[in-house]
């Protein structure tokens, strides 16, 4: 629901097409989901590093990150958590616009809201990554001690605990971190890019 009145939208000079063009690399949002400590952050920052070796315009919207800034005003209520997904749709459907490859990374349980963000883009503008990490591996990993906290009860409404994660039904990209080193997780997705034409990556061969 939009509460402003008289807002006018104004449209840019430039257009998406143009600064892909400029870019030599098409958008998109590359949507990581999955649970806390599946390694959601760590592969997507590994393919902006990669992306950024190729000089490819990429950026890393981050679930932590964004809470300290954007979403600082939001908890992890079932409402702050749909508005928390709503916001960071909107900033990576302006970075698409930019012409930037956006890597987000958030648990994002709620299947419903990462609907929201994807019919909120072209068809081809967003793409899922399940990170489908088992849980039990998640919990042995708990670099933050956060499901170490919620076992004890120290911390409520967490995901895989007390609160619900719902796997996405067909995502784009399906990994699973206990069977696949960090390497063949970014080339998977490196590959994926490359293969549905959103970028043309250099080989080592080719250097």
């Amino acid at each position: 629901m939009v509460k402003s009145d008289n807002i006018t939208w104004h449209h840019s000079q430039v257009s998406k097409a143009e600064r892909q063009a400029l870019n030599h690399h098409k958008s998109v949002v590359l949507w990581f989901t999955g649970l806390s400590g599946s390694g959601k952050s760590t592969i997507a920052n590994a393919v902006e590093k990669a992306l950024f070796d190729q000089q490819i315009g990429s950026y890393v919207l981050d679930g932590d990150n964004m809470r300290f800034g954007l979403n600082k005003n939001l908890g992890f209520s079932a409402e702050d958590r749909e508005e928390n997904i709503r916001r960071i749709g909107e900033v990576a459907k302006l970075f698409v616009d930019a012409g930037v490859i956006t890597l987000t990374a958030f648990i994002s349980p709620y299947r419903a809201d990462r609907d929201k963000v994807r019919a909120n883009l072209k068809a081809d503008e967003f793409i899922e990554v399940f990170v489908d990490t088992p849980l039990e591996v998640c919990e042995q990993r708990d670099v933050k001690q956060l499901y170490a906290k919620a076992r004890r009860g120290e911390i409520t409404g967490f995901t895989g605990i007390d609160a619900p994660y719902e796997a996405p039904i067909d995502p784009e990209i399906t990994i699973d971190t206990s069977k696949q080193p960090l390497a063949a997780s970014v080339q998977q997705v490196l590959n994926y890019l490359a293969e549905h034409h959103y970028v043309s990556l250099v080989t080592a061969n080719e250097n």
